[in-house]
């Protein structure tokens, strides 16, 4: 077994896993895994520029990592940025702080890498499931992009598109510094015609409506599983290979996007670092189930995080 940490820094959440992996097996243990809102991708999709409010709340993020980190022992780490660091002018900054706290370079993938570690994190522990057709198509919907894969047992075709949750909040809802609360419908459907776009742009390299089996990543799915299943408290067992029907997305989503910020933060299940993104990342999951005519998404608590792990395992 071999000690290792792994952190992925997204557009609107840092997480961390520390992990036994075991290559022979394909066994990961974990021993600490913890997310924390950190809004990098504040204002970079307006400004180009990484927020100093951001910069302060990522690094505060990375410092408490890097405590846990080692007291772990862990015997590699890599830091993987996403999104928000590629498209900042001031990104250097926020590589050179990363250095300092953590000893190690964020390294600042593209799409198409940020992919293929979705899709490594995602499947791996599907393999031998007869319930579920190949080929999967797997959808990591970030802070700042989705992630579209498409394969067997490894990538056959992959792409990344510029419609995650926050930068259609940001690009959509937002005036004066305030998100729309509920969202009007000409607001919806501003969203709607970025999401549609990005997916004709996706499926020009990806054979979308290929695939046998949806399984979806990240926090806002996860969320509409928590909230499909009327969770009391999030509960990751719960939520991990759980199934999603369509009309229960549908369902979902036009709650949230009907809802204003109060009723969306009573939501039992809902972090509060995602109440005011949650609609427009639900409208993206519902459009995708529509796009291919998925009559349920598998939710996937193991993403890029986890194939982080195993790229240094």
């Amino acid at each position: 077994m071999t000690r290792v940490a792994a952190i992925d820094c997204g557009t609107n959440s840092i997480r961390l896993l520390v992990a036994d992996a075991d290559p022979r097996t394909g066994e990961l243990v974990d021993l600490d895994r913890r997310m924390t809102i950190v809004r990098l991708g504040q204002g970079v999709d307006r400004t180009g520029r990484l927020a100093p409010d951001a910069l302060d709340r990522t690094f505060a993020a990375c410092r408490e990592y890097a405590a846990i980190v080692k007291e772990h022992g862990a015997e590699r780490l890599r830091f993987v940025a996403t999104s928000a660091s590629r498209d900042a002018e001031n990104r250097d900054e926020f590589v050179r702080g990363v250095l300092d706290i953590l000893g190690v370079e964020p390294e600042v993938i593209s799409g198409d890498q940020e992919a293929e570690f979705s899709f490594t994190g995602a499947t791996k522990e599907l393999t031998g499931r007869d319930d579920l057709a190949k080929p999967y198509l797997v959808v990591d919907i970030g802070g700042g992009s989705t992630e579209f894969v498409v394969g067997e047992d490894h990538v056959r075709a992959a792409r990344s598109v510029d419609i995650g949750c926050v930068r259609m909040t940001e690009r959509h809802l937002v005036h004066d510094g305030v998100v729309s609360d509920p969202p009007t419908s000409e607001q919806v459907e501003a969203i709607r015609a970025d999401i549609e776009a990005a997916l004709d742009l996706a499926e020009e390299s990806v054979p979308l409506r290929e695939a046998r089996t949806l399984v979806g990543l990240a926090g806002s799915v996860t969320t509409i599983s928590a909230i499909a299943q009327d969770l009391p408290e999030y509960d990751s067992e719960a939520i991990h290979h759980s199934r999603v029907s369509y009309e229960r997305v549908r369902e979902i989503t036009e709650r949230l996007l009907s809802a204003t910020h109060a009723e969306r933060a009573a939501i039992p299940s809902m972090h509060p670092g995602r109440v005011d993104v949650i609609g427009a990342g639900a409208l993206v999951l519902l459009s995708i189930m529509e796009r291919i005519g998925a009559d349920e998404v598998v939710v996937s608590e193991h993403d890029i995080l986890d194939g982080i792990a195993w790229s240094v395992a």
